[in-house]
């Protein structure tokens, strides 16, 4: 694990032990390099982490504060921070399960070509995952990425987690994401990797991920069991 990783997690643990209060300030960057051993530049990823989770807030001129619910501005500073994990970062301290139902490389679709801005001729990563956390099967992802960005994608990669490989290894950074949610029924496929024996719906979640630069760089859909999930959100006027 990196080291503005292990700094993200020991703040986290900070938070959710109570030693950091909702609405209390987190040290200052530079107290924080010098408990920490680090640079300025790993704090920022560190602190920057924490807000893409929703746990802090930045308020300009002020510093970072522990995100509180029942404080307007901090609603609104979470309802703009760019909170954009992948399923291995939202279950990270669970015990991470992936089966790799399929990893194939082809030509996307017109419907994948246009969502993801290439042609039918260019190639993409064709990748079918099962994830389950703490044993508990919980979804499964179908997702399509070029392979003229994602480069070097590999099965290692697909076991643990892409978006690390993108943001550490690649050196993207990913900024948001166009979802839609329904509900639907699951496949054969689907009751196979989520263990579903009676009549149970999913959720899916459908999605166009991109870069800071704005270029899509995957198109996914990840069909949840309705059991095991629960999406939040906050609305401002």
């Amino acid at each position: 694990m990196v080291k503005y990783q292990k700094i993200a997690d020991d703040i986290r643990k900070k938070i959710t032990d109570g030693k950091y209060m909702p609405g209390e300030q987190l040290a200052l960057e530079k107290e924080m390099c010098d408990d920490y051993g680090v640079s300025r530049i790993t704090i920022k990823r560190a602190v920057d982490e924490l807000v893409n989770l929703g746990l802090v807030v930045k308020r300009r001129g002020s510093g970072t504060f522990v995100k509180s619910i029942e404080d307007e501005n901090d609603i609104k500073e979470l309802s703009m921070a760019r909170q954009f994990t992948g399923f291995s970062e939202t279950n990270r301290g669970h015990k991470i399960g992936t089966v790799i139902v399929k990893f194939e490389i082809g030509h996307p679709t017109e419907e994948v070509a246009a969502k993801l801005q290439i042609t039918t001729e260019d190639f993409v990563y064709d990748i079918i995952r099962a994830r389950s956390s703490d044993d508990k099967p919980i979804v499964v992802e179908y997702t399509k990425m070029p392979i003229q960005l994602i480069v070097g994608l590999k099965k290692e990669h697909l076991e643990s987690s892409i978006y690390s490989y993108i943001q550490d290894k690649l050196h993207f950074k990913i900024q948001s994401a166009h979802r839609t949610i329904r509900a639907v029924m699951p496949t054969p496929l689907e009751k196979k990797y989520l263990d579903i024996k009676e009549v149970l719906p999913l959720l899916e979640v459908s999605q166009v991920a991109f870069f800071d630069d704005g270029r899509p760089f995957e198109y996914s859909v990840s069909r949840h069991r309705g059991d095991r999930i629960a999406f939040k959100t906050v609305s401002i006027k």
